[in-house]
């Protein structure tokens, strides 16, 4: 009773994984079901839990809404999903192919600034340059961040 009472008067959150009905019917708010990998509440009390277990697997299956796709149709729908992101893996790809072109033109604008001459021969030249210079690094930032989020685009689609 002192482990009930306690419990009970707990502000937070608690997880209790018990056998014992009267200590679960007492302090849980919230039946969860944890069966096959997977974990989903439970709507009902104890005496609806005793009925679901004693009606057998095929009604617990069925009440958990357990209709797992047949190896076919697991097939298609990843196919499906391939399909659907194919577009976005095409401008994740074009993203990458930009930064990587925009990197050689930086490389080159930094080794055609890196001569000394350039600024005491042709001055305008070394100023056009600088621009072309800082214009390529704001032109990787925005490519960059694009790819950021393309790719964070596609985990989410991936993971749900």
């Amino acid at each position: 009773e002192s482990l009930i009472e306690a419990l009970n008067a707990f502000e937070g959150a608690v997880i209790l994984i018990s056998h014992d009905r009267h200590l679960v019917e007492t302090t849980a708010d919230r039946l969860w079901l944890v069966a096959d990998g997977r974990v989903a509440p439970f709507e009902g009390d104890m005496d609806d839990y005793k009925r679901f277990v004693l009606s057998g697997p095929d009604a617990a299956s069925r009440s958990r809404g357990d209709a797992r796709p047949n190896a076919n149709e697991r097939r298609k729908m990843a196919a499906d999903k391939r399909a659907q992101l194919a577009p976005l893996r095409k401008r994740i790809q074009a993203a990458e192919k930009r930064i990587e072109d925009l990197k050689r033109s930086l490389k080159r604008l930094d080794d055609t600034l890196a001569a000394p001459a350039l600024f005491t021969d042709d001055p305008a030249r070394a100023t056009k340059f600088s621009k072309e210079r800082a214009d390529t690094l704001k032109a990787i930032d925005r490519a960059e961040e694009e790819w950021l989020e393309l790719s964070g685009t596609i985990e989410a689609a991936e993971a749900g």
